[in-house]
């Protein structure tokens, strides 16, 4: 992406980022000015946990994870961003290292702020922590709604939680069932979004088709839409 394009691309999704929203038209100017942009490649580490990074990102094209790893290897995500999503916010924040790896999932474009410039930016506009610290903590809501599933929920609860909030964001009925399409993912991320094994992931799916309230057609998963007394 060059200069000029990814200006005008940024400056779009600034525009509708939440912790940007009280940026004046001199502001947004400016911090549009402060990135720089750069592409990852599928596969490739953006950071990874405990690194002392601070810059801020914000997704311009393709998708992210943020991850953790335990001592095998295998991954826990603890969340997936995609074009307008914003991630890096709690280094910017205190100067801490990383909490979690970022991974792309894959070829990706990415616009990069760098911690000093945004220190500048709020000391213009310290509406701009205020809202960021708001995006923050209903980020760790989410956290601890997962780890909340994690600890209380059997593997195909947790399935279905998950399923049910990408559901909530949009996705569209299926008009013969009335159930909700989400694209189909596949059993390993389910697995490392759930925290449950491959294993456990493949019996749950079985059980749930077996109930009728979780299908597949054509690259889908079909939700049914009552699942809360499931």
């Amino acid at each position: 992406m060059d200069r000029n394009s990814g200006r005008q691309f940024i400056e779009q999704l600034i525009k509708n980022i939440s912790i940007f929203k009280n940026l004046s038209t001199a502001h947004i100017s400016r911090v549009i000015d402060s990135f720089s942009f750069i592409k990852v490649r599928e596969g490739d580490l953006i950071f990874n946990q405990s690194d002392k990074s601070t810059d801020f990102y914000i997704v311009v094209k393709g998708h992210v994870r943020a991850v953790l790893h335990n001592e095998e290897g295998h991954e826990l995500i603890l969340a997936i961003f995609g074009a307008g999503d914003f991630f890096g916010e709690m280094s910017l924040l205190d100067g801490n290292p990383r909490s979690a790896a970022v991974v792309a999932s894959e070829d990706s474009a990415l616009a990069v702020l760098k911690r000093a410039d945004f220190l500048d930016l709020i000391k213009k506009d310290p509406m701009i922590a205020v809202d960021m610290l708001s995006a923050l903590v209903q980020r760790l809501r989410m956290t601890d709604d997962m780890l909340g599933s994690i600890a209380f929920l059997d593997v195909s609860h947790r399935i279905l939680r998950l399923l049910q909030q990408i559901a909530k964001s949009g996705c569209e009925k299926d008009k013969k069932t009335g159930f909700y399409k989400v694209e189909k993912l596949k059993q390993k991320e389910l697995a490392a979004r759930t925290g449950a094994s491959r294993e456990g992931v493949a019996k749950a799916m079985r059980i749930l088709a077996f109930k009728g309230v979780l299908l597949e057609d054509e690259g889908f998963f079909l939700l049914s839409p009552d699942i809360e007394n499931i």
